[in-house]
């Protein structure tokens, strides 16, 4: 799984439910502070969807949207396995990483 694919599983968690091209984006804003494309958000979902992790719904038109459906995105079982397996290879990587090169930015 990618960095950016992780980001967005997450984002897409955090958002619980109301998971969609512009919340996406705009929750990786808000925690990040940089600005991602709408092409680096819809190709990993995109991959996140082929691989499982993600499911992909359609919503209904809205006249806001001129007739357009939103999808909505949803993190599956396969999708929380590997976070979870994710998050593990993170904390051994980082394990007995010495506290001075992890403060201040150094």
């Amino acid at each position: 799984m990618t960095r950016n694919e992780e980001i967005i599983l997450l984002t897409i968690l955090k958002l619980k439910g109301n998971a969609y091209g512009v919340s996406i984006r705009r929750q990786i804003y808000k925690d990040m502070g940089n600005k991602w494309s709408f092409a680096s958000i819809y190709q990993p979902l995109d991959n996140l969807v082929r691989k499982k992790y993600v499911r992909r719904t359609k919503g209904d038109p809205t006249a806001r949207r001129g007739g357009k459906s939103k999808f909505y995105y949803e993190v599956t079982p396969e999708g929380l396995i590997n976070l979870q397996r994710l998050k593990k290879a993170h904390e051994q990587v980082w394990a007995g990483i010495p506290a001075v090169f992890l403060e201040n930015g150094k």
